[in-house]
């Protein structure tokens, strides 16, 4: 019986998000299971992302995970977000985009929409 080995990474940690973005990519091939985290830390006019699970075979060309399920991170719908990604291949990383939301009292109409973020990607063999 073998040990299965685990392993947590902070891939961004309090990055101010804004517009189209990808995260610093990880190498996880020896991984068979990976669960993203995402903790909001604040964020301008109700802003929300939009997230997809990207794989690569080297670190360097990116297609999104199999069918290309989009995650919604929501600040409004709590501080903590997690989905898992399955059958990934060698290298991983998130692709998304910051929405504007309507104005709130964090912000006017004209500012740009941003959200500060730690993102984790905890791995398991």
């Amino acid at each position: 019986m073998t040990m299965r080995q685990s392993f947590t990474a902070v891939i961004e940690r309090n990055a101010t998000l804004a517009g189209e973005f990808t995260t610093e990519p990880y190498e996880a091939a020896w991984a068979r299971e990976a669960r993203w985290f995402v903790r909001v830390l604040g964020a301008t006019r109700r802003a929300r992302m939009l997230m997809r699970t990207q794989i690569s075979p080297d670190g360097l060309h990116w297609c999104d995970l199999d069918g290309g399920t989009e995650q919604s991170v929501d600040p409004g719908e709590g501080p903590l977000h997690s989905w898992p990604a399955a059958e990934f291949g060698g290298w991983l990383r998130l692709r998304g985009t910051v929405v504007d939301g309507p104005d709130g009292p964090d912000g006017p109409a004209d500012a740009l929409a941003s959200v500060k973020v730690l993102i984790y990607l905890a791995l398991k063999s």
